[in-house]
């Protein structure tokens, strides 16, 4: 089997680098009976809108097997174990709070910390209360001041325990794929209502960072969001311009405003009408000082003009994962040293979400993935040749802990490290599991004997 290693100076082996797994709520708790449900049962239940008819009434049941996943976390030798918590489970629809969804976070939480493992809690991870949608969702002002009261519960709950709360995860997502691309919940095809979501989105970001910050002072507060470079499809202007359009619209949409307090200017590109409405002192509760920025990347996207606009060219050269997506590890290393290079006040960076969904068979009880293991190996030393060019690097999230509900594509994508048999529920570490825990403990036992000397 492969190995997993790192230049022996990096800085990726010191104690001060965080290394863990990382999960999402609605991907793998099931136990929908226990919580209200969200935008994304409803979107599974529409005929259509799932590539295999399925949906996370079910999942992984983790719920129902969250001791057991934290035992095979701490088996793994992580530090830390991010996931995410259903505001459904915790927030009732008449604004009351679920005592015994609440009390599944507070137990996973504490168990966690006795376990050695730092808890990373991601507050919203896309699955919005269908009651707050049925009343807006995202285009309602409204749901950006739910959220917040929504964190201020969890922050009382759970306080200084936790290591970092991230208030939102992928923003684009929730926005762009949600209300403008129509291929994510709740399946809305409407350019102003993806740049009105991602406003009300960045602005329940800023409204929760000051209640967070008062119920966990000694915690860690930031954001999570993706990025991908975005390259032209040939050296025509039209398309670099189209590139170019891409990563403000893309990338810098979500990220400049927490930085400068300011969207990027494309006035020559969005018609008047397409423009989110802004209130006054929204730009400055966004802009509010981050302590960390989580960064989630997957690949690269190549884009070409259309219609004075950009469309992306889906790659087909090899080496691709299932969903169809280059495997460059660059890109990570490109994309964060060009963000960097762009902002002055950058925040310290965790990456948050990297991996990859490959075809895993189970033969004899055993999944062998070295394609997973060559893609962790290829993205570790992009993360290292990130700290070697400067950037404040402070850990390491992969994904995914399990194989698990995959949005859209239902569960025909396995990005686990460790194999789940859906009809068992049954977890199988996979080789890349394997390979990432030798790597992990090797590096826990040397740091031990730093200590001990």
């Amino acid at each position: 089997m492969k190995k997993i290693s790192l230049p022996q100076h990096s800085k990726m082996l010191t104690p001060d680098f965080v290394f863990g797994v990382a999960t999402s709520s609605f991907q793998i708790e099931g136990a929908a009976n226990d919580r209200e449900p969200s935008i994304w049962d409803t979107f599974c239940a529409e005929p259509g809108r799932i590539k295999d008819a399925s949906n996370g009434l079910v999942a992984c049941e983790h719920v129902k097997h969250w001791r057991d996943d934290v035992e095979l976390i701490a088996s793994l030798g992580v530090d830390a174990y991010r996931f995410s918590v259903a505001w459904g489970r915790v927030m009732n629809a008449d604004g009351s709070v679920n005592q015994a969804g609440l009390q599944f976070y507070i137990d996973l939480v504490d168990t966690l910390i006795n376990k050695g493992i730092a808890p990373h809690v991601t507050l919203y991870h896309w699955d919005l209360p269908q009651y707050l949608q049925d009343q807006g969702g995202w285009l309602n002002r409204e749901t950006a001041q739910r959220f917040a009261d929504y964190a201020e519960v969890m922050a009382k709950a759970l306080g200084n325990k936790v290591a970092s709360y991230a208030t939102l995860n992928e923003p684009f997502c929730s926005a762009y794929l949600s209300y403008e691309a129509g291929i994510h919940a709740p399946g809305v095809k409407n350019r102003q209502q993806g740049r009105q979501a991602a406003h009300y989105l960045l602005l329940a970001h800023g409204l929760a960072l000051p209640r967070l910050r008062k119920h966990a002072p000694k915690a860690e507060h930031g954001i999570v969001l993706n990025f991908s470079p975005c390259f032209a499809a040939t050296d025509a202007p039209e398309d670099i311009a189209a590139a170019k359009l891409a990563h403000n619209y893309h990338n810098l949409w979500y990220l400049q405003p927490l930085l400068t307090g300011s969207y990027p200017d494309l006035r020559h590109a969005l018609q008047a009408e397409d423009m989110p409405t802004i209130s006054a002192g929204d730009m400055e509760l966004i802009s509010q000082p981050i302590d960390f920025l989580g960064v989630n990347y997957y690949t690269r996207t190549v884009f070409r003009e259309k219609n004075g606009w950009f469309s992306d060219v889906p790659p087909t050269t090899p080496p691709l994962t299932t969903m169809g997506w280059e495997i460059y590890p660059q890109g990570l290393t490109e994309v964060l040293v060009d963000l960097k290079r762009s902002f002055t006040n950058f925040p310290p960076i965790y990456i948050t979400e990297n991996g990859a969904a490959f075809a895993d068979k189970l033969v004899n009880n055993a999944v062998h993935d070295e394609a997973r293991i060559d893609y962790y190996q290829q993205h570790l030393l992009a993360v290292h040749n990130c700290i070697e060019a400067g950037l404040d690097m402070r850990g390491y999230f992969a994904w995914s802990l399990l194989d698990n509900f995959e949005w859209a594509e239902g569960y025909t994508q396995r990005f686990g490290i460790v194999y789940v048999d859906y009809a068992t529920q049954q977890r199988i570490l996979k080789d890349s599991a394997k390979a990432l825990q030798s790597f992990w403990r090797n590096r826990a036992a040397q740091l031990q004997t730093v200590d001990a000397v």
